[in-house]
């Protein structure tokens, strides 16, 4: 075999390795959003929050992975509110939205999104649906289930190869491995389902979920592809006590496995001024670092804005990831 079929050889086990890495996005802003993480924390508030982001993750490599995402959730049985035209709107700042419990809830939500890691790219839809149980005043227990369809496509005009001279160029169709190769690739489709358990109170949560359970059972389309969906499992842990009557902090927990991949452990530590303005710091097993800061614009807005930062060698290389996100409170 030839040095360009050596390296052919390898691109595609390390484009598979990236795919086991990638199959599920990375988030760094799921604190202010506990259902990007678990389809049992749809519906916390009652009213349609949106959530629109956008991850750019080692910049400074070429085809590095981005994720686009929109997650959106609500209340089907609301509570009805009356309208006293003599209370007071509030001036200044905005406070964050009370999270509801104490009563039964069903709740609804759907998820859009596009992830795209090297020289593959993966589009979902997904819809919720949540049950939202009452333990007592303070705290209720939902169950959440996802359902959809992933489309995974490979996208050859990204893919790379190692030419005999040690540089990269593109694909090299006059070699038959990789032609081969490109045959059987094409654009399949799976059948996504996961699952959540969430607890949760104005200051606790702690959640259990999976994704991709049904695995590549439920497929249809072309080609082999290097997808081998595999079930990804997430366990979160918060809580956020009091400092002063203006400051709050909130250390948290992200885990997250999937096999053959190793644990993957994120410590995080979240401050909030009057429920209005927040800072943040993240560290993952992964030896990276993450700065996030936020605020509530309106009554209907809110945003915030992360960058990831490695402590790895792969820092000189990469300028780190940055992501933005918007939320929408509709009907609040």
């Amino acid at each position: 075999m030839t040095f360009l079929k050596k390296s052919i050889t390898l691109l595609a086990i390390g484009l598979s390795t990236v795919s086991y890495a990638q199959q599920m996005p990375q988030y760094s802003q799921y604190l202010r959003n506990q259902y990007m993480v678990n389809p049992g924390a749809a519906g916390m508030y009652d009213f349609l929050d949106i959530t629109i982001g956008g991850r750019m993750q080692w910049l400074g490599f070429e085809t590095s992975p981005r994720t686009t995402y929109l997650y959106a959730s609500t209340v089907l049985n609301k509570p009805k509110v009356r309208y006293n035209p003599h209370i007071r709107t509030s001036q200044g700042v905005i406070r964050n939205p009370e999270v509801q419990t104490g009563r039964l809830k069903h709740a609804i939500g759907g998820q859009l999104l596009a992830d795209e890691y090297g020289a593959y790219r993966k589009l979902s839809i997904t819809g919720t649906y949540a049950l939202h149980i009452p333990l007592s005043k303070n705290y209720n227990m939902s169950f959440g289930v996802n359902a959809g369809l992933s489309n995974n496509a490979f996208m050859q005009e990204r893919a790379m190869v190692l030419t005999e001279m040690g540089g990269y160029s593109g694909p090299a169709m006059t070699d038959l491995d990789y032609q081969q190769y490109v045959l059987n690739q094409g654009n399949l489709n799976y059948l996504d389902i996961g699952a959540g358990l969430f607890v949760y109170s104005k200051n606790l949560f702690f959640g259990i979920s999976a994704a991709d359970l049904t695995k590549s059972s439920i497929s249809f389309g072309t080609g082999s592809m290097n997808f081998d969906p595999r079930i990804h499992f997430n366990g979160t842990l918060g809580y956020k006590f009091s400092v002063s009557d203006d400051v709050t902090l909130m250390p948290a927990l992200l885990a997250k496995y999937m096999a053959p991949a190793p644990l993957s452990i994120e410590g995080s530590l979240q401050i909030e001024y009057k429920e209005w303005l927040w800072f943040g710091l993240s560290y993952r097993s992964s030896n990276t670092a993450v700065a996030m800061a936020g605020l509530n614009i309106s009554e209907k807005f809110k945003f915030g804005y992360s960058f990831d930062f490695s402590l790895n060698p792969i820092r000189n290389y990469s300028v780190g990831g940055h992501e933005i996100v918007l939320g929408l409170m509709i009907g609040r």
